[in-house]
């Protein structure tokens, strides 16, 4: 027996009918075609997985679809805004902050969760804030840099908190 379920996903509203074990991160990839969202461990522990979900960063990997009825979520595709890059994503390029690239969109929707909430946040602060996403290639030396780098630019262009694309299109 599936639930109808219906969701904004980079500002874009999705209706479907789904099964009810399915999970966000299955809805995502394998129903609505985001493959920028990862599927690492099924079990919350590597962050791959990581959305916003209502402007909270949240692992879709045990989170089910149908909890996000009525939700807005933002995956990695949905931060660029008029082919644009976020700050996130243009600090994690100019720092060479990724090598195999595939925690990558976890840890940059983890952070721009993060800086909304704190927008000058010291090295600890962002190391405590990433703690949650697992990266085997880099060491997290350039990942901070990124992070401190985009808070950096946010805060320079900003004056009231950047939107992600998805939400500015709303």
């Amino acid at each position: 027996m599936g639930h109808t379920v219906t969701l904004t996903v980079n500002g874009t509203s999705y209706t479907r009918e789904i099964e009810p074990t399915l999970l966000l991160v299955e809805l995502l990839r394998e129903t609505l075609s985001l493959t920028g969202t990862h599927v690492g461990c099924d079990t919350s522990q590597c962050g791959a997985c990581t959305v916003l979900v209502d402007g909270r960063a949240t692992k879709a990997c045990t989170m089910l679809a149908v909890q996000a009825d009525g939700a807005t979520v933002i995956t990695v595709e949905g931060l660029a805004k008029n082919s644009e890059m976020h700050p996130i994503q243009r600090a994690f390029a100019k720092e060479h902050a990724l090598q195999c690239g595939f925690c990558t969109p976890g840890l940059m929707i983890t952070a721009v969760d993060f800086l909304e909430r704190n927008a000058s946040p010291s090295d600890a602060e962002i190391r405590h804030a990433i703690e949650g996403n697992l990266c085997r290639c880099t060491g997290y030396h350039n990942i901070v840099n990124a992070i401190r780098s985009a808070s950096a630019e946010m805060r320079q262009t900003a004056g009231v908190r950047p939107k992600v694309a998805a939400e500015v299109n709303r």
